[in-house]
């Protein structure tokens, strides 16, 4: 028989705040990691307005055989 077995109370809150924690940060993990990554154009939009962004967006380029594409994504006529 073992008379002093028994936990006291501050083991028991560690054994409980561990798994706990461990639940938090991966679920943490999970959600950053399944975030959508910010585009240039939105980091950009973000910044402070003294920091502009040297990113330029590059216009469409028509590939061979392909008629022209206008600013807004539609074909020029």
């Amino acid at each position: 028989m073992n008379p002093n077995s028994a936990l006291s109370a501050w083991q028991l809150a560690v054994m409980a705040a561990v798994p706990v924690a461990a639940l938090a940060v991966w679920l943490t993990a999970i959600f950053l990691a399944a975030r959508e990554p910010r585009g240039r154009a939105q980091a950009a939009a973000a910044s402070p307005a003294g920091a502009g962004s040297a990113h330029v967006v590059p216009r469409p380029v028509a590939r061979e055989g392909e008629p022209a594409r206008t600013a807004d994504g539609g074909i020029a006529a």
